[in-house]
């Protein structure tokens, strides 16, 4: 594995790749404090192409609390050797500097309802531009023939996608699913600042999820009383959720029933620590044998 930090070289890695006769390249971006959740895209990754890159950069463009900055695990020899016994062959790790030089003034925005709600109601419209604005510089950079996402992120993949689209840039974004713990906590870097009671109280998270859809199972279309679901296992555990939300899946539009595939999306404070998860609903197939 080769670890490069400047843009440039970047480059010259992908175009040597290419003239070796790589067909496919593929990007994995991540801000390191790596776990399986993103092994498992570069595996995706690896299975897909013939390069595979991995991004490690903390982006401040996206942090909205400058605590959540300071406290964000940095741990880059350990992560190295990670990625490379997963299969990268080419590490960027950039500092800030590289990709905002003094002087940088442009900001990659996408409007509409996909930035304005869910993740932005609480992270601020500001820290879907941070993330916009960086994976267009990486996805440039590397000259990618795909980018992998995990669906934990899902409003960040649409985000991408939106971005990708209206600007031309011809990565394909694969979307990867969630992997989650023993316990049914999705990975994320930020659990190892769970305390254990807190860890055993966050797994009311993706208990909510299941009650939404062992309720829609049974036949249960009314948004209303899924979220009357999810609430009631939230709260038994003694957690206020910053939004329940059950959305379109493409414009991220609010919905009164289930009728195309919806997303649900939970995000709440355990302690300090604030946690995403969601899942996509869709109705009962009804050709489907029981």
């Amino acid at each position: 594995m080769k670890i490069v930090r400047r843009v440039s070289e970047l480059r010259d890695e992908v175009r040597r790749a290419r003239a070796r006769g790589a067909e496919r390249v593929g990007i994995v971006p991540t801000m390191g404090a790596l776990h399986d959740g993103h092994l498992s895209l570069v595996r995706a990754a690896r299975r897909d192409g013939d390069v595979v890159v991995m991004s490690i950069f903390v982006n401040p463009k996206q942090f909205t609390e400058s605590a959540d900055l300071a406290g964000y695990p940095r741990q880059e020899a350990a992560d190295a050797a990670l990625a490379e016994s997963a299969g990268v062959d080419v590490l960027f790790a950039p500092d800030a500097a590289e990709l905002y030089p003094d002087g940088f003034a442009t900001t990659v925005h996408v409007g509409g309802p996909l930035t304005q709600t869910m993740e932005a109601s609480g992270r601020g419209p500001e820290h879907f531009d941070g993330v916009a604005t960086v994976v267009a510089k990486l996805l440039l950079a590397s000259d990618a023939d795909a980018a992998y996402f995990g669906q934990k992120d899902a409003q960040q993949v649409m985000v991408v996608r939106r971005m990708v689209a209206d600007l031309g840039i011809r990565t394909r974004i694969v979307a990867c699913p969630t992997v989650r713990d023993r316990d049914g906590l999705a990975l994320s870097s930020r659990n190892v600042r769970l305390s254990a009671e807190e860890r055993s109280r966050a797994t009311a998270i993706p208990r909510a999820l299941e009650a939404v859809e062992a309720a829609l199972a049974l036949g249960e279309t009314s948004v209303e009383a899924l979220h009357a679901r999810a609430a009631a296992v939230l709260t038994a555990a003694g957690i206020s959720p910053e939004y329940v939300a059950f959305v379109d899946e493409r414009t991220v539009r609010p919905v009164s029933e289930i009728a195309d595939p919806v997303l649900c999306a939970i995000a709440a404070r355990v302690g300090s620590v604030r946690l995403i998860d969601n899942a996509l609903l869709a109705l009962p197939d009804p050709t489907e044998e029981h």
